[in-house]
């Protein structure tokens, strides 16, 4: 009997235990369903109000808008002046090319200036002699006007005296020896007439021949300060290339590429090494055509550099390529001819790190980063509008 009994209980309590296992599973369930459901519900609502507005791409990376630094002039190497991966100021000194060839230049160049100044100034003087003479001159023309005047006054009073005397011998009132006397002073005051104008005339001459000399000593002068113009510029393009000997940093950046080595000849031209601007990076990415519907300039934008994937930079879209990357590739493809198949064009996507994006995380050109455009300021300014 007591076995039966301890069965019966046992039969009740293992039904028990399977009631309860279907309750547990049913609750189980139902709380796994109802997660489900909020799980969905909650990410339904954040895709409706964040996740479709949001852009993302992995094909993005840092970019920095380095350059090439080569020389101006020709040379030796003297001095290398920066070492590989040196953060440099604008200004910094660089490379230095053996200056005496042109430091020769320069001293010979000033030279020739000196010179030229020197033949203006020359020439200048003999412009002020000139001036003084045709002065001078002038007066003498001044004074054998003078002359004439007064031998001509001479000349008609002899004249008169000569007719008024011709006739009082004619009328036998005046005598022949007066006549005489008379006739030789009116051949005399001709004379002195004739000698006057003469004067006159080869002052006249002079004056002519000072002008001609002035005229030419202006035009020598015109040629003398176009030479000095040409020995100023020589100068200055002297004074130019003894400078570039020093090649300097133009803007401030690390040193890369540093192929320049001491003692090496170089040209104009030849790449000496890069700086790269570190602190103006930005990042350059390449968004499919169909993520740019609502993508506008002044947009946020997170960024993730894969060396940090825990941090997340800060930074807005600054502008749109003008084209895809295909239609800038050396080889552009052409769809004019053979089999066409449609591929998704990728447009890159300048996009401008916050002020304290590189205080955060050492950020380089070159790195791969995530980036992700929030569209929403758009949209929902869109939205407001309507």
């Amino acid at each position: 009997m007591n076995i039966a009994v301890d069965d019966q209980q046992a039969e009740s309590a293992e039904r028990a235990a399977q009631v309860d296992r279907k309750r547990n599973q049913r609750r189980l369930l139902w709380l796994g369903g109802g997660a489900l459901v909020v799980a969905a519900l909650g990410y339904g609502l954040y895709w409706a109000s964040v996740g479709r507005y949001l852009e993302e791409t992995d094909d993005a990376y840092v970019r920095a808008d380095w350059i090439t630094i080569s020389p101006k002039v020709s040379g030796y190497v003297a001095e290398v002046l920066v070492d590989d991966n040196q953060k440099v100021a604008a200004g910094t000194p660089l490379v230095r090319i053996q200056p005496r060839d042109y430091q020769a230049r320069l001293r010979q160049a000033r030279a020739r200036q000196a010179e030229a100044r020197a033949a203006i100034s020359a020439q200048q003087a003999a412009l002020v002699t000139l001036d003084a003479q045709l002065k001078e001159q002038q007066a003498l023309i001044d004074q054998a006007a003078a002359d004439i005047d007064s031998t001509r006054a001479e000349r008609q009073r002899a004249q008169l005296d000569f007719q008024r005397y011709r006739d009082l011998v004619a009328q036998q009132a005046a005598s022949s020896q007066r006549l005489e006397s008379v006739t030789a002073d009116f051949a005399r005051a001709r004379s002195a007439v004739s000698r006057a104008e003469a004067a006159a005339s080869r002052q006249r001459t002079r004056l002519g021949v000072l002008q001609a000399s002035r005229d030419q000593a202006l035009a020598l002068l015109a040629q003398q300060q176009a030479r000095a113009a040409e020995a100023d510029a020589s100068l200055a393009l002297a004074e130019h290339e003894e400078e570039d000997t020093l090649i300097r940093a133009p803007i401030a950046g690390v040193v890369g590429q540093r192929r320049v080595r001491q003692r090496q000849y170089v040209t104009p031209g030849l790449p000496l090494l890069a700086l790269v601007p570190v602190e103006q990076s930005y990042v350059v990415a390449n968004y499919k055509e169909t993520q740019l519907r609502r993508m506008r300039p002044g947009q946020p934008v997170e960024v993730r550099v894969d060396s940090f994937p825990d941090v997340v930079l800060h930074g807005r879209v600054e502008s749109f390529s003008p084209g895809s990357g295909a239609l800038f590739a050396l080889l552009p493809p052409d769809n004019a001819t053979g089999n066409f198949t449609k591929i998704v064009q990728r447009f890159p996507v300048k996009i401008a790190l916050a002020a304290d994006a590189r205080q955060q995380v050492p950020i380089l050109p070159g790195m791969s980063v995530i980036a992700e455009v929030d569209t929403r300021q758009d949209s929902e300014a869109g939205r407001h509008d309507q």
